[in-house]
């Protein structure tokens, strides 16, 4: 039932071992990592198999520190029922980790199961600031970005040059509804008007025209897709037809390099998007695409990817420095430790977890080149603005998590 992608080891092979003691004993040092996510849908690209590869990436620089590591995958189809019926089983077979988790709406059931179950939850593709808020659990890690914090850094950065009326092109899931929710706050806080919002079914949508008339017709300033991935894509292209960029500022809520890849840098140059992660940032940042672009069907890491990566390699030394037996035992007692120990790697650099389970590290407001300034293939971001960890996320004391002491 754990359709393993391929076993990392530092040590035999359980296989191989002699004799049903032997496999128990291998078994009980063993540490498994399973990779779910999305692996055939519109999030595939951004998500999916790279992160099986970035997680394996992660198990091979942690080397061999006295246990084995295994990596799994499974696609949880972007349903809510798929993705807790997989994670229960895996938990009941012997998985300590579930790993990434696009979509909110199977974010959150996954959570609530890892919780149940005493097991560990690392999550990079879900958006939702519950995770960290209302939902937030000893047993979660939120590693790579948030509704609120995609807000913050595009949402209010729009609004201080001049886009102060809003309409809104939403998934109907939780994902949507959050980063609608978050993006109107700072909005509205800065001075500005949401003048209406159009939601559509997910993942069942590929047509956004009837969507995009409805934003041009409330004579808004900016359209603010709170979306991702293909359904980003689809919406500006739809916009783009329908000339609605040369009367809205476009606002791209959750747009990464995969997308902008889809969308080409004639239609994309110019846009604003937030994320943490970009290949081409720095010196570690290229040194880890250097080692994992082979793998990774000769593509840089996306943004979720590197994250999968870095929570990984940071549970992996939590696990050495508290004991396999212990982290197998208590997913909460690995979690505490996770939150005890800085944070450090290639991809993201020296950071923290705070008490809510939301790991803190710099993000940045990039603006997507033009042509003329792109020097190839994956080169396309210039940085706008960078806001530290410890700003760029909610405030802990406003997430109204129950872990939080006041």
């Amino acid at each position: 039932m754990l359709n393993r992608r391929g076993v990392l080891a530092a040590g035999a092979a359980g296989a191989m071992l002699p004799g049903p003691l032997s496999r128990a004993r291998a078994q009980a040092n063993t540490i498994r990592l399973g990779v779910l996510s999305d692996m055939s849908g519109p999030y595939r690209d951004a998500t999916g198999p790279g992160c099986v590869v970035m997680t394996q990436a992660a198990v091979a620089e942690f080397g061999a520190r006295g246990f084995n590591v295994e990596v799994v995958q499974a696609d949880h189809q972007n349903r809510p029922d798929v993705g807790a019926n997989i994670a229960r089983q895996w938990y009941d077979q012997g998985v300590d980790v579930v790993l990434d988790v696009p979509t909110s709406s199977v974010a959150l059931a996954v959570n609530q199961i890892a919780r149940e179950k005493n097991k560990v939850f690392l999550n990079s593709g879900a958006a939702t600031s519950d995770l960290t808020g209302s939902q937030c659990s000893p047993n979660t890690v939120h590693w790579t970005y948030d509704t609120w914090m995609l807000a913050k850094g595009t949402g209010a950065a729009i609004v201080r040059t001049g886009g102060d009326s809003w309409f809104f092109i939403t998934a109907d899931y939780a994902f949507g509804h959050a980063l609608q929710r978050d993006t109107t706050r700072f909005v509205e806080a800065a001075g500005g008007r949401v003048l209406g919002a159009a939601r559509y079914p997910f993942p069942a949508t590929t047509d956004f025209s009837a969507f995009v008339v409805q934003a041009q017709a409330s004579r808004a300033k900016v359209l603010g897709m709170a979306n991702a991935s293909t359904d980003t894509v689809n919406t500006i292209k739809a916009a783009r037809e329908f000339g609605l960029h040369r009367s809205m500022k476009l606002a791209a809520l959750l747009m990464g390099l995969v997308d902008v890849h889809a969308l080409g840098l004639e239609s994309g140059q110019g846009l604003l998007l937030t994320e943490s992660f970009y290949w081409d940032l720095n010196d570690r940042t290229r040194a880890l695409t250097a080692r994992v672009r082979a793998q990774n069907q000769g593509r840089p890491p996306a943004m979720v990817q590197a994250g999968c990566y870095g929570a990984a390699l940071h549970y992996l030394k939590a696990v050495a420095d508290i004991g396999v037996a212990a982290a197998k035992a208590d997913g909460r007692a690995a979690v505490a430790r996770m939150k005890a120990m800085p944070t450090d790697d290639d991809a993201f650099g020296p950071g923290r977890i705070r008490e809510d389970g939301r790991k803190l590290h710099p993000v940045f407001l990039f603006e997507v080149k033009s042509p003329a300034e792109s020097r190839g293939p994956w080169d396309y971001y210039k940085v706008a603005a960078t806001t530290p960890g410890e700003d760029a996320f909610r405030p802990q004391a406003e997430g109204g998590c129950a872990l939080v002491r006041s």
